[in-house]
């Protein structure tokens, strides 16, 4: 067997060249803009530590888009993030735009370090300097930046703060959105990847597609990933009715045959600091959480949890992914001939940039909506997404849409539910550039 590549770039390549054999008429100058981000900015700086010791950090920030409107993307701190996985992210980024139908491009940014072993001091001494040296590409109508893997409303806080103050005399505002509620945030913002991920698997079952789970109520969950989004999504499905029967974070898995008691879990997650140990609990691996016998499964962890090797193993009926590239295109191919529906994370996890475009509109506005209709808005952005991506499937499968191979003219079997959302997202974007037209 063929060792699999997990590197994230030519997983995005993969995806992307999956999914173009089924667009007709895409030239290959514009396939190559595509692909490419716009700009990629790596940046070093020193920092001066707690210790009086200095440490040098690198980051990125990548925009791969501005067909639509400004770069939007969030920021990650992470001891391993690499110039390739912002790229991919950023590219993820701009499909997601596309597909939920906001005015943003795709971007995405990153900086090298480990959160777990610096001072609150360090992290806004870090952030402010990167936020100075990022003062000529963020902007409210340029490049706006939002949350990540291990960065907060904190964080943003911050980027808002420093460019507020080297920009003076105007409303900025909408520089950066996450923001906490107090500095112009928005109500509904945290929570809205979670919440976003029900909403987006309450409409897919309501298409009756797996006989056996129409509706979220009663159904058997299992979350890998315990952060803002694993919670929210976790609360979110238990008050539709869902049974969370597992649940991971870093210290490992827990699982309880007859559903945990979300109360518990987090009350001991709060006082301990981690999910194993909770009392009636059994602890299992991450892969044995992965491969329990379920309904839904939802990674939200990190990347390339679900891949060639142990896809086959699946026993849910749904995936739901709620992070970033949590399945490889190896996976997908296996679970999609297995008969095992997945919700990709251009639509599943796309109720943060939503509610983060929604943020941005109240900034300009100086508005402040209340939570009913921003969570209104979320659901029919959410909905909708589902339904486009579910309709164009269904032509496929039916022979509405029909898609040769564009060497040998023989048909296209029907793809699987990443290749139409990709599809969809791709050709949005380039016929936005098309119809802008090629400058000069």
């Amino acid at each position: 067997m063929t060792e699999e590549i997990l590197d994230p770039l030519i997983i995005s390549e993969q995806q992307f060249d999956r999914a173009r054999q089924y667009i007709h008429h895409l030239q290959s100058g514009l396939v190559d803009f595509l692909k490419q981000p716009k700009r990629v900015h790596i940046i070093h700086f020193p920092i001066e530590m707690d210790d009086c010791s200095v440490r040098t950090i690198r980051c990125y920030r990548v925009i791969h888009n501005l067909v639509f409107g400004p770069g939007k993307g969030g920021m990650r701190y992470h001891p391993d993030v690499t110039e390739e996985e912002v790229i991919s992210l950023a590219k993820l980024m701009t499909w997601k735009c596309a597909l939920i139908n906001i005015p943003f491009g795709g971007a995405k940014g990153g900086v090298r370090c480990d959160v777990k072993t610096l001072s609150q001091n360090e992290l806004r001494r870090i952030t402010r300097r990167f936020t100075s040296e990022l003062l000529e590409v963020i902007g409210p109508y340029t490049d706006i930046p939002a949350p990540d893997m291990y960065t907060n409303e904190q964080t943003m806080a911050w980027i808002y703060d420093t460019y507020d103050v080297l920009n003076p005399g105007r409303n900025n505002r909408p520089v950066v959105t996450g923001k906490p509620i107090e500095l112009g945030g928005s109500l509904g913002r945290k929570e809205a990847t979670g919440l976003g991920c029900l909403y987006v698997t309450e409409r897919f079952l309501s298409k009756q597609l797996i006989p056996e789970i129409s509706e979220v109520a009663g159904a058997r969950v299992a979350i890998q990933g315990f952060g803002n989004v694993g919670q929210v999504a976790a609360q979110e499905f238990c008050r539709q009715g869902a049974k969370i029967v597992a649940l991971s974070d870093s210290s490992g898995c827990i699982f309880a045959e007859s559903g945990l008691n979300l109360d518990e879990v987090l009350q001991f997650k709060k006082e301990h600091g981690c999910l194993v140990g909770v009392p009636d609990t059994m602890t299992l691996t991450n892969e044995e959480l992965i491969e329990l016998d379920c309904d839904i499964l939802i990674p939200a962890a990190v990347s390339n949890q679900i891949h060639g090797g142990n896809a086959h193993k699946i026993k849910a009926r749904l995936i739901v992914e709620a992070a970033n590239n949590p399945t490889t295109p190896a996976a997908d191919e296996i679970l999609y001939n297995n008969g095992v529906y997945l919700i990709p994370d251009i639509i599943a996890n796309a109720g943060g940039v939503a509610v983060s475009y929604f943020e941005w509109v109240q900034n300009h506005a100086n508005e402040q909506w209340d939570l009913e209709t921003v969570n209104v808005k979320l659901k029919r952005k959410m909905y909708e997404c589902v339904d486009t991506v579910f309709k164009r499937w269904q032509r496929l499968v039916v022979g509405e849409e029909k898609c040769t191979d564009k060497i040998t003219g023989e048909p296209l079997g029907c793809p699987d539910f990443r290749t139409v959302a990709l599809m969809t997202a791709i050709e949005r974007v380039a016929n936005a550039t098309l119809m802008r037209g090629i400058w000069p």
